[in-house]
């Protein structure tokens, strides 16, 4: 919907149609909100919705059609195969087409996973019905399948709802895109929060009770009672029809764009979680699943559709989350990632303080940088800490955004006072920190 509106501020009714197609209810709506909206932080899923179905008829004559969905695209004939609920299938011609499916949620081949009460949340349909469930069973145990940024949140959500939770996770330690020794920080303060954090143990089932609703969760060491489950597992781009009309899917299973977000076919663009991106660091490509690019991808293939010009700049995988107060984020590449790519690199790590010490507040907080040896060039940069460490990461981001070296970061000017950090901020000792290490 983001190149839907762009490409209409461009293009009038008169000189462009645009028909958009939804296979679920919603529209433009913030699914990083749904963990906000189980855990009571939103009170309705009204306030997560940006532009419903007829704001965008009324207001931008684009024709949004809701329980409808695409289901294959035909290059040679310009159509794409529409079915809507109860109907049957049609075809609807195109001059320019944008494919914007999104991500399909991983989910595992187990005994139980299509139990009532066993929930994903990838979209606001998802998040409604968890929010009814917890609101009208009122269980009393939860189990979420895996550590990543959903995982922690809906832990987060499921506390505030007063559940006994269990959070499950195969891989050593939760947050799998950070280092293992920052997950470790994350794993550690889980438990302080009445987390009862799992780690190293695969789900290899889920138990069912009387009427078939779940009741456990299976691991290859233990079984955890469980009212409700959220799996977390992630996702994967959703190019499947974009491969079978023959358009190009790249080696990370997203669809293939240039920087205007053209595929391979003539007059197809394509956008968000479905499409892979170029990584800013390690110039490889990539496939990460955040809001953040796919309403900036989404905005540069509306502009070009409508008629102007523009360019999308690559990605560093920018994310910043919390759960109970703990608050983690994370820029560029991690030790692996960075390995991965063929960098020689140092890294270092810092523990300070949010505010100047002596100032009331001031929590704990953890920085981990990552730079090349022979450029001094930053590479990645994790942190992990308590209130007004996250946001900090935007300093990062911004550095690797523009190639900055560890002295250019230590040097830069930024705000200061006892309220808000120590004299030098935490993100600046730990370069100079790295800085001195190289």
């Amino acid at each position: 919907m983001s190149a839907a509106s762009q490409a209409r501020r461009l293009r009038g009714s008169a000189d462009l149609q645009i028909l958009a197609l939804e296979r679920g209810h919603h529209t433009s709506y913030s699914a990083c909100g749904i963990p906000y909206l189980v855990g009571r932080t939103v009170s309705s899923h009204d306030e997560l919705i940006s532009r419903d179905p007829e704001t965008f008829r009324r207001d931008f004559d684009i024709d949004v059609r809701t329980g409808t969905e695409a289901e294959g695209i035909d290059l040679d004939r310009r159509t794409v195969t529409v079915r809507t609920a109860g109907e049957g299938a049609v075809e609807e011609p195109f001059d320019e087409l944008m494919i914007a499916n999104g991500a399909v949620p991983v989910r595992p081949d187990l005994p139980g996973m299509d139990a009532p009460g066993v929930f994903g949340v990838q979209t606001l349909t998802d998040g409604i019905a968890v929010r009814e469930f917890v609101d009208t069973e009122r269980p009393r145990s939860a189990v979420v399948v895996g550590g990543g940024y959903i995982g922690l949140e809906m832990a987060e959500a499921f506390v505030q709802r007063g559940m006994e939770v269990h959070l499950v996770e195969a891989a050593a330690e939760p947050m799998s895109t950070f280092d293992p020794d920052m997950g470790r920080l994350v794993h550690d303060a889980l438990v302080k929060m009445a987390v009862q954090a799992h780690m190293s143990e695969p789900v290899t089932g889920i138990e069912t009770g009387p009427g078939g609703a779940v009741r456990a969760v299976v691991t290859d060491q233990a079984t955890y009672p469980a009212d409700i489950v959220v799996l977390g597992l992630g996702v994967r781009p959703d190019s499947g029809m974009a491969r079978a009309a023959g358009i190009e899917v790249g080696p990370t299973g997203g669809i293939a764009v240039d920087p205007r977000m053209r595929t391979s076919a003539e007059g197809v663009w394509a956008a968000g979680d479905c499409v892979q991106s170029l990584h800013r660091v390690s110039q490889a490509p990539v496939a990460i699943a955040l809001g953040t690019h796919a309403n900036k991808q989404g905005r540069v293939a509306g502009t070009n559709i409508g008629g102007g010009y523009a360019r999308f700049g690559g990605v560093l995988g920018t994310a910043i989350s919390k759960v109970c107060g703990l608050e983690v984020a994370r820029t560029g590449l991690n030790e692996a990632e960075a390995e991965s790519a063929g960098f020689e690199f140092e890294t270092a790590t810092l523990e300070s303080t949010t505010r100047a010490g002596y100032y009331p507040g001031a929590a704990l907080m953890t920085v981990k940088m990552l730079a090349e040896r022979r450029s001094r060039r930053l590479l990645g940069a994790q942190i992990v800490g308590w209130e007004n460490a996250g946001k900090r990461v935007d300093v990062l981001a911004t550095a690797l955004w523009n190639s900055m070296s560890v002295e250019d970061v230590a040097a830069m000017d930024l705000g200061y006072a006892p309220p808000f950090s120590p004299v030098w901020d935490p993100v600046q000792i730990a370069a100079r920190k790295l800085a001195e290490a190289m």
